[in-house]
């Protein structure tokens, strides 16, 4: 006992006790003898002090093929990037602290330079999420007065974030123009007025409207708003920063942050754990005197991030800047892989699976990128198909996520599906390994 009030400290062992012992009262005269209670009652509190000690966020292995998957926490940090948490979370930093003057500093610059030459910006900042993000710039920009926005850009994403819910905690109007399918440079026009202080554009990250539609470009709305001196902000959601190269297939209609600053957008904003491939945080970007808005506004400090969060975006940031995101930063990565290669993967674990007695089959089919990015897109992969000769697919879907390291896959054509694209390649063996286990234990 001494060893677990060492691990687990004096009142969870006593707790412990306290359970267990209530556990054993109903054994009667007949039952063990007292030496075997007592060991019965040692062996119930540590698996009890185990149990109720263990963190409730653990890892899993995501073989979903949704490569942004919210409910898994949205992108895996480059390697780079949780070295760099690592090596500053268990000290002091700089984080609101000139070393060169020897006075206080302002967190608020931390990613700013990288940020800026990544996306052309003249000015960036930091908050926690892009919701924060939003309401700060609609808090900071429009307050007390009118936003326009296009009826077909009132979205709701994942978790109940509805923009206009947001513009009405912002304490900015709402003046919706246009229909669901079709808005034009003119109805935003017909809408300016006196009290008009904004001009908002917000990309449809999680759906397509196809067929009789028309959306106006961003380059008419900003000569719209120079026209009547308002700004113009987009919500960009996923954070698309191009690489050098052609990009998949299913981002060649994303928007990118550099090309909206480029058109001329006063302020984006945009995630910073979805496309971008960092950690959760939301990105303002733009025009010094815009941004200078949303620096200055007492919003800020509660919206603010911490130093782990800028490490992590910073680290992220400086892939890109070094060029090397595409084989480094791991949404980028999974984006990039193709179907043969994925397939050579999914061969060798159909093969190590087949041997432990499951059904194992390749065959062709599709992931996505998920997260609110790219909406409908499909990336072609290869799938490992299994069936169990005694099991359902939901139990044996059920067996993976009880693993010590779960599983998390899905069911198609009541066969349990495996897709490597979200799957670290170091983990094939220990995949193969966990649902051979799994399956065995049948």
């Amino acid at each position: 006992m001494l060893a677990l009030e060492a691990q687990y400290g004096r009142a969870a062992v006593v707790d412990a006790l306290r359970s267990e012992a209530a556990a054993i009262r109903a054994i009667t005269a007949e039952g063990p003898e007292a030496d075997e209670l007592v060991g019965a009652i040692e062996r119930g509190v540590s698996a009890r002090l185990a149990a109720d000690s263990a963190p409730s966020l653990r890892r899993v292995i995501n073989a979903t093929g949704v490569v942004i998957h919210t409910n898994l926490g949205r992108a895996p940090l480059a390697r780079a990037a949780a070295e760099r948490v690592a090596a500053l979370a268990a000290g002091y930093t700089n984080l609101e602290y000139d070393v060169g003057r020897g006075t206080r500093g302002r967190r608020d610059v931390h990613a700013e330079r990288l940020l800026c030459g990544l996306t052309g910006a003249e000015a960036a900042l930091v908050v926690n999420n892009n919701a924060a993000a939003t309401l700060l710039v609609l808090t900071a920009m429009a307050a007390g007065r009118e936003v326009i926005v296009s009826r077909g850009e009132l979205v709701e994403i994942g978790g109940g974030f509805r923009v206009p819910d947001v513009m009405a905690q912002s304490g900015a109007s709402l003046r919706e123009v246009g229909t669901t399918n079709r808005t034009r440079a003119a109805d935003y026009a017909a809408a300016i007025g006196n009290r008009t202080a904004l001009i908002l554009r917000v990309h449809p990250s999680n759906f397509r409207i196809e067929g009789f539609t028309e959306r106006p470009r961003l380059a008419e709305l900003v000569e719209l708003g120079r026209r009547f001196e308002i700004p113009v902000a987009e919500d960009l959601g996923s954070g698309y920063l191009p690489l050098d190269g052609s990009p998949p297939e299913a981002l060649r209609e994303e928007p990118a942050v550099p090309r909206s600053l480029a058109v001329g957008a006063d302020v984006v904003m945009f995630s910073g754990d979805k496309l971008l491939g960092g950690p959760q945080a939301g990105i303002i970007a733009g025009t010094r005197a815009a941004t200078s808005l949303m620096r200055a506004h007492p919003l800020m400090r509660a919206l603010r991030v911490d130093k782990l969060t800028y490490a992590a975006l910073e680290a992220t940031l400086g892939e890109y800047a070094a060029g090397r995101a595409r084989s480094t930063v791991p949404v980028a990565m999974m984006l990039a892989l193709t179907a043969d290669e994925i397939g050579r993967r999914a061969d060798a674990l159909a093969s190590t699976l087949s041997s432990r007695g499951l059904h194992a089959e390749v065959a062709d089919g599709q992931s996505t990128i998920g997260g609110g990015s790219a909406p409908g897109s499909a990336l072609p992969t290869r799938l490992v198909t299994i069936a169990h000769p005694a099991l359902s697919a939901a139990a044996l879907e059920a067996r993976l996520r009880a693993a010590d390291t779960p599983i998390v896959a899905r069911i198609e054509h009541d066969r349990v599906v495996l897709d490597l694209r979200t799957v670290d390649p170091a983990d094939d063996e220990m995949l193969g390994v966990v649902v051979g286990t799994s399956a065995s234990s049948a």
